[in-house]
């Protein structure tokens, strides 16, 4: 915990409004104003980390919506991304507590582990095993795109993912395809690994690091390195790696033709493109462009879902409550379709609407404006898609 970057937070409280743990419960502690107050005690050492102390820090999300409200330029992404390497490294967790979590490490960033877990989904999971099964999504896609579609354009590399590639592969391979037709040189190279972003969230910040450090020699030499996953491009770009870009930034101009898709769309914006990245307009653009959409906006399009990279699955009581939250402004648009631009988003909010009895197609963006591109009628895309 660096004392400087404490030291800039003047507890004015704009960041209340937005935190969902404030939003929640009203607990000092568990708004960032309260949690940089028990950071700079546990500084001065005037604090111990004791069960307390640590459950603040771990019922935070990440979500950096404070980030975006804070008018004095606190740090607290880095702030709190630092504090929970302290967490880590100094509190003893319980049993079942590190049993959790180590099953997660072993299994997610792991993309055959991860596809012999879903296989099993259906058996019975212990303890806390149970949220993990709980969580698990109805459906996979495990399909690779071509590891390359040839393009006259700037030479692209797309972030294959972990999580991503096993439980969505359709979207990566929607990416490659829209980005094909816009021009661009695509490849989709097998010999990358998970980034690391859900290590860096949980306090594993060494392994984050090292994890995103190899991923950029693996997708070194090109223009640009592609994500379609919000909170894996907040991570790479945060911590340094060369090109980073969203899919949605490349996709300005339209090129390809689009055809008309007749259908309404509620879009959620992801914390880690809307908070972490400051991308908020590019994906609306990229959904605008789709001739016959009607794209209506969420409210609350601040509050984050409860996803949050492993946090639904380490505080799911406080998860449930932001998911059902988030259900209940989606299905107030009276959409035919939900849209949100994060795996982890689309994987808690699809749950939370299947728990309402009221599931609703969920896409991503780019699976969009790809059915838009090849011309796919609207009611087989509907029909078709993931609930």
């Amino acid at each position: 915990m660096d004392p400087e970057l404490i030291a800039d937070c003047v507890h004015c409280g704009f960041c209340l409004p937005s935190c969902p743990t404030y939003v929640l419960w009203h607990e000092e502690m568990d708004s960032p104003r309260g949690r940089i107050h028990l950071m700079a005690a546990l500084a001065d050492g005037s604090l111990a980390l004791t069960d307390t102390v640590a459950e603040h820090f771990d019922r935070c999300l990440g979500c950096m919506a404070c980030v975006t409200a804070c008018p004095s330029g606190v740090q607290y992404d880095r702030l709190i991304e630092l504090t929970r390497v302290e967490v880590e490294r100094r509190h003893r967790r319980s049993v079942s507590e590190r049993l959790l979590r180590g099953a997660m490490f072993a299994v997610l960033p792991h993309r055959r582990r991860l596809r012999a877990a879903l296989a099993l989904r259906r058996l019975p999971a212990p303890g806390p095993l149970a949220t993990l099964k709980r969580l698990a999504p109805p459906w996979s896609s495990p399909a690779w795109p071509p590891v390359h579609l040839p393009g006259s354009g700037p030479r692209v590399a797309l972030v294959a993912g972990c999580v991503q590639s096993v439980v969505f592969g359709d979207v990566n391979s929607a990416t490659a395809r829209v980005l094909a037709a816009e021009g661009f040189d695509v490849h989709v190279p097998r010999a990358q690994q998970c980034c690391g972003a859900l290590h860096a969230h949980a306090g594993r910040l060494d392994q984050g690091i090292a994890r995103a450090k190899t991923l950029e020699s693996a997708l070194a030499g090109y223009d640009h390195v592609v994500t379609n996953a919000a909170g894996c491009g907040s991570h790479l770009k945060d911590h340094g790696i060369a090109n980073v870009v969203d899919v949605s930034e490349l996709l300005g101009v339209a090129r390809a033709e689009r055809h008309p898709l007749e259908i309404s769309v509620a879009f959620q914006d992801s914390c880690h493109l809307r908070h972490a990245q400051r991308i908020v307009d590019q994906p609306r653009a990229m959904l605008a462009s789709i001739p016959g959409l009607r794209l209506l906006e969420c409210a609350e399009q601040d509050l984050c879902c409860g996803s949050a990279g492993i946090y639904n699955l380490v505080q799911p009581q406080a998860a449930g409550e932001l998911g059902d939250r988030k259900a209940r402004r989606v299905l107030d648009t009276g959409a035919d379709a939900y849209a949100s631009a994060n795996p982890g988003c689309l994987v808690q909010v699809s749950a939370a609407l299947r728990r309402r009895g009221r599931p609703l197609p969920a896409f991503h963006p780019i699976e969009l404006l790809d059915a838009s591109i090849r011309g796919v009628d609207p009611d087989r895309l509907l029909k078709e898609a993931r609930q």
